[in-house]
Formats: C-alpha cells, sequence, structure tokens
C-alpha cells in the first residue's frame, strides 16, 4: 500500500505545473487529488486510518505528520515526552501534504487555503467497532503543510475524581451557583478541555439544564440525559465564538460553555452572557488565576479596562488553572490551582490590587482554594512526582522551594 501511494503521490505532484512553489503547489496538488478516481483518495485515507490508529494503540496525546520539520517522521507525544517513531512511515513533504489533503473535503479546503489554518474533528473505527475522534489541527509552515491530532477519550472522567475541595465542587455547580464565570486555563495540551467535559457531564447526571457547547471543533459528544445538550462547532454550525455566544441568548440556555476565550470580542461577550444571569465556562491559555485576570483585563482596550475590572468583579466565579505532569510509575497526572471569589477577591479585583490575590488563595485552603505550588507540593508529599518536577512545574521557583525545605 505504502509504494502505491508514494507512487501515486509522485504523479500527482508531477501534474502540477513545474513553476509552481510552496502553497500555490500544494493548492495546485489538492486539486489534482480531487479530479483522481475515489480509489486512490480512499487509499491515502487508509494509509492515514492505519497511522493514526497505531499512534492511539501507543496511548499517544498528539501525532505530528507533515511539514518541514518532521525532517519525514511520524512524531508523537507519549507521557508528556515528543519523539520521532521508527515503526511508523517514512513520508517527504509532498507524500504528507497529500496525506492530509485526502482526509479533508473541498470545503474544509478551502478554508484551509484562505485561512492557512483549519481546525476540525475526525473519527475514525478501531478493530472493535469502537469510534475514536481526533481533535486536528492542519496548518502551514515553512511553505509545506503539517498537522497536528490529538486523540480524545472515549470516556470521560467524573468530576469527584478530580480531587476538588467540597467548596469547589459547590462552585462548579448549577445547582447551587447559577450564574457567573467559571474559567478553566493551562496551557496546550494540559486537560483543559477534559476537565470541561467533566464538569458538563456532572451536570448532565445530575442537573435538568439547557447546556449550549460552542467549541472550535467538537471533541467529546456529549449524550443527553437530565440535560439538553447542544454542541454548536465553530466553522460548521456557527461562524465564530463570539456569534456564537450571542445567538445562544436567543436559545434559552442555562448553561453555556465557550471552547475558548482567544479574542476580546469572546472576553468581553462572554463577561456579558454572566451578567445576564447565565452560568458560563471557558477556557483561557494561562498558568495561574492571577495572570488569567491580568490576561483578560489586558486584552480589552485601555479605555474599557476600569468597566471590564468591575464587571469581573462581579461574574467571576471561580478559576481552576491546571498543569500535566509525568507521574511516577509512568502516565501523568494534574496539578491544579484553584481560586474561589469571596468578597476579599472580589475587592482586590475592582481595585486593581490583583497582586495581592496569590495570598488570598494560598492562604484560603479552608474555602477550598489551593495555589499550583501548595498543590504540587501535595503530590509530591504522596510520592505522586518528583521533586525535579515539582520544581520545573511550579510558578513561583521561590515559594516552591520554601514548601519543599518543609519535608
Amino acid at each position: 500500500m505504502l509504494d502505491k501511494i508514494k507512487k501515486t503521490a509522485k504523479f500527482i505532484m508531477n501534474q502540477c505545473k513545474t513553476d509552481l512553489s510552496g502553497f500555490a503547489r500544494i493548492k495546485s496538488a489538492a486539486d489534482k487529488l480531487n479530479e483522481l478516481n475515489s480509489d486512490y483518495v480512499f487509499l491515502f485515507r487508509k494509509l492515514f486510518n492505519m497511522i493514526i490508529l497505531k499512534a492511539w494503540e501507543k496511548n499517544s496525546s498528539d501525532i505530528e505528520i507533515g511539514g518541514a520539520g518532521t525532517a519525514k517522521s511520524i512524531w508523537l507525544r507519549i507521557d508528556g515526552i515528543k519523539k520521532k517513531v521508527s515503526d511508523l512511515p517514512s513520508l517527504d513533504e509532498d507524500e504528507a501534504s497529500l496525506l492530509i489533503l485526502s482526509v479533508l473535503d473541498k470545503y474544509q479546503q478551502s478554508e484551509l487555503f484562505e485561512k492557512r489554518n483549519l481546525d476540525f474533528s475526525y473519527s475514525v473505527s478501531n478493530t472493535r467497532g469502537d469510534k475514536i475522534r481526533f481533535r486536528a489541527d492542519a496548518y502551514f509552515e515553512m511553505e509545506t503543510l503539517a498537522l497536528n491530532l490529538r486523540p480524545i477519550s472515549p470516556d470521560i472522567r467524573t468530576l469527584e475524581s478530580l480531587g476538588f475541595h467540597p467548596m469547589a465542587m459547590r462552585f462548579l455547580n448549577y445547582g447551587y451557583i447559577k450564574n457567573g464565570l467559571t474559567l478553566v486555563t493551562g496551557i496546550t495540551g494540559s486537560g483543559k478541555s477534559s476537565t470541561l467535559d467533566s464538569i458538563i457531564d456532572y451536570h448532565n447526571h445530575n442537573e435538568p439544564a439547557h447546556i449550549i457547547i460552542i467549541a472550535s471543533p467538537v471533541e467529546y459528544v456529549h449524550k443527553s440525559d437530565k440535560c439538553i445538550i447542544r454542541q454548536r462547532e465553530v466553522g460548521s454550525d456557527v461562524r465564530s465564538y463570539p456569534e456564537g455566544v450571542v445567538e445562544s441568548l436567543r436559545q434559552d440556555p442555562d448553561i453555556i460553555v465557550i471552547g475558548e476565550m482567544r479574542d476580546p470580542e469572546t472576553i468581553l461577550a462572554a463577561l456579558e452572557l454572566a451578567d445576564t444571569g447565565h452560568k458560563v465556562f471557558s477556557t483561557l491559555h494561562t498558568s495561574s488565576a492571577v495572570e488569567s485576570l491580568e490576561r483578560i483585563i489586558a486584552e480589552v482596550d485601555t479605555r474599557d479596562r476600569e468597566r471590564v475590572r468591575n464587571r469581573l468583579a462581579d461574574v467571576l466565579v471561580s478559576v481552576i488553572s491546571q498543569k500535566l505532569l509525568p507521574a511516577h510509575g509512568g502516565g501523568r497526572v494534574m496539578a491544579k490551582e484553584v481560586m474561589l471569589v469571596n468578597g476579599s477577591i472580589k475587592s482586590a479585583i475592582r481595585n486593581n490590587n490583583i497582586g495581592e490575590i496569590y495570598m488570598m488563595v494560598h492562604q484560603g485552603a479552608r474555602e477550598g482554594m489551593m495555589t499550583m505550588e501548595q498543590d504540587l507540593f501535595r503530590l509530591f508529599r504522596e510520592s505522586r512526582i518528583s521533586k525535579k518536577d515539582a520544581m520545573a512545574y511550579a510558578n513561583s521557583k521561590s515559594r516552591m522551594e520554601g514548601l519543599l525545605k518543609m519535608v
């Protein structure tokens, strides 16, 4: 199969005009691929499915295909470590580009060439007939086409298993607090989406409500139980996050989940949504509660910052910042910082004293709060992570050193 694909790829690329290069050459290759007999496209997809299923069987959290940077190899991230894999096919830039294009329909190809980037979901069945979903991002690198895929776990961890304090569980619960904004933050690959899915799943089986999820792309597909769950994918079901947020107001929601607050328009729309009496969950690419507050305020125009601070103080309910660390014995373990917004934290936000909030979280254990350093220290004392990793993943090295000296 691989030899036939390589020959087909060479044939397609030879059909492209000799004066084309880079982006234009890949776009021309897409047109030639679409003109081929569907059996050839199926062959590319068969190889693609084989690659990603093998990567999934290796418990890979990320798969890298194509682009100049891969040096013709397929790379996987396993237990947090990125490495190239020798038992998966070696593909040159043209072969990888055609492999990626083969799994996109014409609309997706058009979006990719227009925006130079495409977020989408992809599904494939394994030998047992189980459907495995992947979140995918196709993009250009040095005028070559590249793809990152992330398997979406078919199982959701229960919210109770994530180790939140009972008070934190209350703050997350629609039955206890029916409005306001909760943020789940962390770097890419820190498990934010999985935590959001755990929160959604908890409500789905415990609290009757209408949940609208706006995501890019939709990852885990929830089946309505006690909740009616609507899942809208940016690009196919709705044009953008801000438009999806505005439209949700006319759809009678109780809980709105915004996949990511990635721009000022989405941030302002989310704050307004929470202010209208809805419970809102969203994510940010930040490493701590304090950084999350600073990011939101910094994203808006200087003239609007005081107004945004006041609204944020009014609507913010909690911030969960998380990281995934290598665990003793293999696998990964989650460390988290939890800020539950009380009167003191509201005043600090409103008065622009955000720098004081870290110590409020540090001293808020009885209320269910903890800093990242405190949770890393707990994991170290329980022998679940190494001392080296506790230091490496700490937001504040000096505070982490201070805690470790207590042992």
